[in-house]
């Protein structure tokens, strides 16, 4: 998953930026309302965590932006500012969910977790397809009730397949969950850690298919 950070404050976003790249998130960092709207016009992002207070034009303003144009990516705003009169125009402004600093990051993190299951129609924490379970609020894995070892990489296509199941997962969108600004994963790497992923499910009972063309899908999750 690609989570978009919009913070000025350089501590604040670097601190946020490395608790979730060790959760395996791929984090960018926009300092303004101005970058941020070029990031998620140029790029496709799974989730935005907005701090209000930025220099020029305020995170609110961003939000707006988003919202005006249809734009339903999950909001999370992080800020300073808690009196219940900002909370209301936080949330009125378009966000989904508001918290205020000093906040923790396992909070953060469940939050993001349930906005972005929110966003995909799904409503349980386990993700679960025959003999398969990934529990998306342990980061753990499973194969016929057995552990199942998975890359950061790898965990992150899974999810996104079984989250968008039985829909196909387009490989472009793949790429661009999977890769920030500062770094870059190909159409040909993600051929490769889905390989790795066949022969690590080939036990179990779920099948990756190929859309030709297109991308990914697998079948819906078992109820």
């Amino acid at each position: 998953m690609r989570i978009l950070i919009v913070e000025d404050d350089a501590l604040v976003a670097s601190g946020l930026k490395q608790g979730l790249l060790q959760l395996g998130y791929t984090v960018d960092v926009a300092t303004s309302a101005e970058m941020a709207e070029s990031f998620v016009t140029a790029e496709k992002f799974d989730m935005a965590l907005v701090d209000i207070g930025l220099p020029k034009a305020d995170g609110l303003h961003f939000v707006r932006q988003l919202r005006g144009r249809g734009d339903h990516l999950p909001v999370l705003i992080l800020t300073a500012r808690e009196s219940m009169e900002d909370t209301i125009r936080g949330l009125d402004a378009g966000a989904d969910d508001y918290m205020t600093k000093p906040y923790r990051l396992p909070e953060v993190a469940a939050r993001m977790r349930a906005l972005i299951r929110r966003s995909n129609a799904v409503t349980d924490a386990c993700l679960r397809h025959d003999g398969v379970t990934l529990d998306t609020s342990s980061h753990t894995a499973t194969l016929n009730d057995e552990p199942l070892d998975l890359t950061n990489r790898e965990w992150a296509i899974l999810e996104m397949l079984l989250m968008a199941s039985p829909a196909v997962v387009s490989k472009e969108k793949l790429v661009q969950s999977l890769a920030g600004w500062d770094k870059d994963i190909t159409a040909n790497a993600i051929e490769v850690h889905v390989s790795r992923l066949r022969n690590k499910l080939f036990a179990g009972n779920i099948v990756i298919r190929t859309v030709r063309g297109i991308g990914y899908r697998v079948d819906a999750p078992a109820n």
